[in-house]
């Protein structure tokens, strides 16, 4: 039952099925976060004050900035994994977050303020959202981490992260403060791009960036995208209640799914997280979407839903067994690369 789970959903998720579906359920053109044209290109880009970078972590145009800037800082190391920067696998997380802006996943869900709405702030990110706060740790704890290890240089002004309106006591607004409040997560993603710099200076040989290993970059990468995770996990489970059932499943139903895609390696490119939010719901669930169909989404859309909940039931009924075993499966290269070939051999049956 649960592997058969964690079979199906790999095999939905994965880029073979994704090239398949495409003529049908994607336009064809890779789409970049909504606004990304209006992000801040680089860190000089935001307003100085007191000698200091000011970022606002709950305006969605600055949370894009903090991803742009992580890009265009980056893209040196993964020249030859695509033109224009496409191979760089940190898209991942700002497409993963333009997806959430587009679906209204970001909007304050109690309905109390204006936040995130149209007709009010549109780009204001609520900290009653439970999407909105769970990604503040996967952009704001790598942008630090990235700061720290060296990544922008050395920068002429500290960085501040302004504070939400209330819940501060659960965020971090800067690398001294996120340091001493949460110092795994920083270190995580301190160690990720610290690889990446140390890779700068290495003499390349023939190869293209032979001393740059895309395996290594994302082990790295993923261990600390399911540290913040689980980190950040028990401390909003409170703000799913803003949320109906079905949205809240879903949300948890993620959240798991996450440890199953990390343990792959699986590449967050441009091109393939571009396939992969394909499949995912293009609206939030509400109160009556019941599984499966859920009539206004596509054959593959359901299919990922009803997978990830399975998955997620399958792992909590083993005490999280399924995910040791897959874990283990997964533990080299070798097996991560026969567990790709499994995955699309699933796909193209």
């Amino acid at each position: 039952f649960g592997i058969h789970a964690l079979l199906v959903v790999t095999a939905t998720l994965s880029p073979a099925t994704a090239a398949a579906w495409s003529e049908n359920d994607v336009t064809g053109e890779y789409s970049y976060p909504p606004l990304w044209d209006l992000a801040p290109e680089n860190l000089l880009d935001f307003p100085v004050k007191d000698n200091k970078i000011v970022i606002s972590a709950w305006n969605y145009r600055d949370r894009l900035g903090v991803y742009k800037s992580l890009l265009n800082a980056s893209a040196k190391y993964f020249g030859a994994f695509g033109p224009q920067n496409s191979g760089n696998i940190l898209w991942g997380l700002p497409l993963q977050h333009g997806w959430q802006f587009r679906t209204g996943r970001l909007a304050d869900p109690s309905g109390v303020t204006s936040c995130g709405y149209e007709n009010g702030e549109p780009q204001c990110q609520s900290v009653r959202s439970w999407w909105s706060c769970m990604n503040y740790y996967l952009s704001i704890i790598p942008f630090l981490g990235a700061v720290e290890a060296g990544l922008f240089g050395q920068l002429p002004y500290e960085i501040e992260i302004l504070p939400p309106e209330e819940q501060k006591d659960d965020f971090c607004y800067s690398v001294k403060d996120c340091w001493s409040r949460m110092p795994k997560l920083m270190e995580d993603w301190k160690a990720f791009f610290e690889y990446l710099l140390s890779t700068e200076h290495k003499t390349v040989n023939s190869a293209s960036l032979s001393s740059f290993k895309l395996d290594d970059a994302l082990g790295l990468m993923w261990k600390a995208h399911t540290s913040s995770i689980a980190y950040a996990l028990p401390k909003f489970r409170d703000s799913l209640k803003h949320l109906s059932d079905p949205e809240a499943n879903f949300g948890e139903d993620w959240a798991n799914a996450v440890d199953f895609i990390a343990a792959t390696h699986f590449s967050t490119d441009f091109l393939t997280t571009n396939e992969f939010q394909a499949f995912l719901p293009q609206r939030m669930l509400v109160e009556g979407d019941a599984l499966p169909p859920i009539s206004d989404f596509s054959p593959e859309q359901n299919t990922v839903l009803v997978s990830l909940r399975t998955l997620h039931k399958a792992n909590k009924l083993t005490g999280g067994l399924l995910l040791k075993l897959w874990k283990k499966a997964m533990s080299t290269e070798a097996g991560r690369k026969m567990g790709r070939k499994l995955i699309e051999r699933l796909a193209s049956s």
